[in-house]
């Protein structure tokens, strides 16, 4: 994170909050598999083949291959749009987001959720440097290593004083979101996407001010 200046990182932490909007509705509609945390959903599809759990096995699979494709048209559309990355994959989101909500009300199918997964893999390709991905906004045990290694060189005066507020920030950010996901999951039901989505057009609009005003890298 230490490349990026202050608005780009304040931008980031906005989409950890969304991916934990979106992670929080995941888990709670899914019954505890999730629509960013790929981890879990691999300890749940290893337990599901120990087990014989064949319910398991498919839903966390079906969850990570949607996952993986997001992240297939987050570098694709990159690749395209090289310049207007960031906005034109936070567009991606958001209709991937819109259309899951509207398909709820039409079937009773999990497979709108399989689009949370594929939203949270294509926000992952927001943040990217020389094609590797360079803040990771969804996945937060790779943050908290960061808080405490940024910590413990701060302690032995090694590196900034404060450079591990950044990464405590993002961390944050995804802990919020899951509140502030869970509570409105309870208030709206699946409709509760359709915040998700207008938030994933707002972050668009201020990562396109930000790519016109020269920080978009």
């Amino acid at each position: 994170m230490q490349h990026y200046q202050t608005p780009m990182i304040a931008a980031a932490v906005l989409l950890a909050v969304l991916a934990g909007f979106v992670d929080a509705i995941a888990y709670i509609s899914l019954g505890g598999f999730f629509a960013s945390f790929m981890s879990g959903n691999t300890t749940r599809l290893g337990v599901g083949l120990a087990t014989g759990t064949a319910a398991d096995v498919w839903n966390a699979g079906a969850l990570i291959l949607a996952f993986l494709c997001g992240v297939m048209g987050a570098s694709i559309l990159s690749a395209r749009f090289e310049r207007w990355r960031k906005p034109v994959v936070m567009i991606g989101v958001a209709t991937c987001l819109a259309i899951a909500a509207g398909a709820a009300h039409f079937t009773d199918s999990y497979v709108p959720l399989l689009l949370l997964a594929a939203a949270m893999g294509a926000e992952n390709g927001v943040f990217v440097r020389d094609r590797e991905v360079s803040i990771g906004v969804t996945y937060m045990t790779g943050t908290l290593v960061r808080v405490g290694q940024k910590l413990a060189e701060a302690l032995l005066g090694r590196g900034g004083a404060l450079a591990w507020v950044p990464y405590l920030l993002l961390w944050l950010g995804f802990a919020g979101g899951v509140v502030l996901g869970g509570t409105t999951l309870g208030d709206h039901g699946l409709d509760a996407l359709l915040f998700g989505a207008g938030g994933a057009l707002a972050l668009a609009a201020l990562l396109a001010v930000l790519a016109r005003g020269g920080e978009g890298a």
